[in-house]
């Protein structure tokens, strides 16, 4: 290998190691707003993901519009470094507005998640591609 050429990354250093599953809640413009969507309970379902999570320990964390906003609410289930070594890869659940779909993701990270468990197989009917912009900024 040239010197300008870089080893690849064998191993994780630090908090990387032991990073756990992490549930990428969409908040923006679409998803989690009860005037578009009036027949979910968009706190309730922030509020158990976030207590299976702390039950659990894996993490929850909220952002901006992730963009597929057709398909809200949209939910990604990032693997954790033993999942992502694995193969696991992470996976984008869209129309997540049930209490089952909840409560199924929340087995999937509980279990371990993407590389680690098998998602629940209603669960990946609901299974959406991210938009374009998204897969290119994770190849980099």
């Amino acid at each position: 290998m040239s010197a300008a050429t870089p080893a690849p990354r064998t191993f994780l250093i630090g908090a990387a190691r032991e990073r756990p599953c992490t549930l990428v809640v969409c908040r923006g413009c679409c998803c989690g707003d009860p005037r578009k969507h009036p027949g979910t309970d968009h706190v309730w379902q922030l509020e158990r993901l976030r207590s299976g999570a702390a039950e659990h320990g894996f993490s929850v964390r909220t952002t901006d519009c992730l963009g597929p906003c057709d398909q809200a609410n949209v939910i990604v289930v990032q693997p954790s470094a033993a999942g992502r070594r694995a193969g696991g890869r992470p996976t984008w659940v869209g129309f997540a507005m049930d209490d089952d779909c909840t409560e199924e993701v929340l087995e999937w990270a509980a279990a371990g998640g993407p590389g680690l468990a098998e998602p629940p197989v209603t669960l990946e009917l609901q299974f959406v591609d991210p938009p374009r912009d998204a897969r290119v900024r994770s190849r980099r």
